[in-house]
C-alpha cells in the first residue's frame, strides 16, 4: 500500500463504515481516485459468455449498490463492474449499525440487507451511460417484504436486460431472511425457469449468472450444479458471505450477525469454488469472489477453478489503488511464466482445492 493509501484509509477509518464508504462513492462520482493508466495486455484478455473482458479482476456487487459509479470503477484498473443488488422497490434496509470492521482479520461483517434505491433509479444511471462502453453487470435481488420473490427477480430481468453486460441473480445474501433457501432444488429450479423465460422474452439478452452461498454441502452444491445445468445458466458465482466464523481475532465485532467477508472467506470459497468447477465442468462460466487482496490471491483462484475473480472488502483494506497492482501483478506473472493466456493456468490447483474439507 503507498503512502497516499495509508493516508486515505486512515482518514476514511476515523469514520463508521456506512459514512466512510458513502464518501468513497462520492469520490468516485467527482473523478476522483483516478487509476494509473495501464496499457491492456493481450494475455490478461478472457473471452467469456460472448463478452471481451480486457482482465480478469472485476468489482463485485455490494459497493456499487445503486449503479453510481461504474465507469469510475473501471477507471479504477478492473475490467468490470458489476452494481447492486437491486431490488425492484427501493428499501432501506435492517437497522443500524450493521456494517462492522474487523481490521486485525481484514475482514469485515455486514447485515444490510439489499438496501437501494430500487429499479427505477438504477435503470436511469445504466440507460445515461449508454454508449460508454466497458463492461457492466447487475445483480438483481428481492424485496424483504415480497409476496413473489421469483416475481422480483422476473422483473429485474426484464428491467436490466437492455442495460446490463450480463445479469446475476442474487440468492444468496444471508442477510434478508429466507432467502437463501431458494437456493433448494424446487425453488430454485423455478427460479432459474422463470428467470431464463424473462431473459427469452427480452429484446436484449444478455448472459445470466447465479451467485451462490459458501455455507453449503456437497449434496446442495450438486442439486445446484444440477439446475444450473438444465436450466442453462450461463455462469455462477462462487460466493457470497459466509454465516460461518473461522478463527478470528477482532473481539466483539467478529461475534456481531451477518455475513463475512475478506481475508478469512479465502479459503472457503476457494475450495466452493473448485467443487463447483468439478460439478460444472470445464465449459461452465464461474466467477470467483472471497478474500481477494492482492495478484497472488486473484491467481490462486484461476488456479482452483475461475474464469474471473471479483473483490471488494480487499480494497477497504488495501486502497483504490489495489486493482491496478493486481493486475500489473497478473501481467508481470504471466510475462514470467510465458503465459498466452490466463485460461492456461485455470484448473492447475483444481484437485487440490476441492479435495480439501468444507469445515
Amino acid at each position: 500500500m503507498s503512502v497516499l493509501d495509508r493516508i486515505g484509509q486512515k482518514l476514511l477509518f476515523t469514520f463508521d463504515p456506512e459514512t466512510a464508504h458513502g464518501l468513497s462513492i462520492a469520490a468516485l462520482r467527482c473523478g476522483l481516485p483516478v487509476g494509473a493508466r495501464m496499457t491492456p495486455d493481450a494475455r490478461l484478455k478472457v473471452d467469456l459468455c460472448g463478452l471481451d473482458f480486457p482482465n480478469p479482476l472485476g468489482m463485485a456487487a455490494g459497493y456499487d449498490k445503486n449503479a453510481e459509479v461504474p465507469d469510475g470503477l473501471l477507471g479504477l484498473g478492473f475490467g468490470f463492474a458489476e452494481v447492486g443488488t437491486i431490488t425492484p422497490l427501493p428499501q432501506s434496509g435492517n437497522p443500524k449499525p450493521r456494517i462492522f470492521r474487523l481490521t486485525l482479520d481484514e475482514a469485515v461483517i455486514n447485515r444490510l440487507g439489499f438496501n437501494n434505491e430500487g429499479h427505477a433509479a438504477a435503470e436511469k444511471r445504466l440507460a445515461a451511460r449508454k454508449g460508454r462502453g466497458g463492461i457492466v453487470g447487475v445483480n438483481i435481488g428481492a424485496n424483504k417484504d415480497s409476496t413473489d420473490r421469483v416475481s422480483d427477480y422476473e422483473r429485474g430481468v426484464a428491467r436490466f436486460a437492455p442495460h446490463a453486460s450480463y445479469l446475476t441473480v442474487n440468492i444468496s445474501s444471508p442477510n434478508t431472511p429466507g432467502l437463501r433457501t431458494m437456493q433448494a432444488r424446487e425453488q430454485l429450479g423455478e427460479l432459474l425457469s422463470r428467470v431464463m423465460a424473462a431473459r427469452a422474452a427480452a429484446l436484449a439478452q444478455p448472459p445470466v449468472f447465479l451467485k451462490i452461498a459458501p455455507d453449503l454441502v456437497e449434496a446442495e452444491l450438486e442439486d445446484i450444479a444440477a439446475e444450473v445445468m438444465e436450466k442453462r445458466i450461463d455462469g455462477v458465482i462462487v460466493s457470497n458471505t459466509t454465516i460461518s466464523r473461522p478463527a478470528l481475532r477482532s473481539g466483539n465485532a467478529a461475534r456481531e450477525t451477518g455475513g463475512l467477508s475478506g481475508k478469512p472467506l479465502f479459503e472457503r470459497s476457494t475450495i466452493v469454488l473448485a467443487r463447483m468447477r468439478k460439478l460444472l465442468g470445464p465449459d461452465m462460466a464461474i466467477i470467483g469472489v472471497g478474500g481477494v487482496n492482492s495478484a497472488e490471491t486473484a491467481l490462486e483462484k484461476i488456479r482452483a477453478g475461475a474464469d474471473l475473480v471479483q473483490l471488494y472488502t480487499g480494497m477497504i483494506y488495501a486502497g483504490p489503488a489495489l486493482p491496478g497492482r493486481i493486475v500489473a501483478g497478473m501481467a508481470r506473472f504471466a510475462e514470467t511464466e510465458n503465459l498466452r493466456s490466463m485460461r492456461e493456468l485455470r484448473d492447475s490447483h483444481l484437485d487440490r482445492w476441492a479435495s480439501k474439507p468444507l469445515s
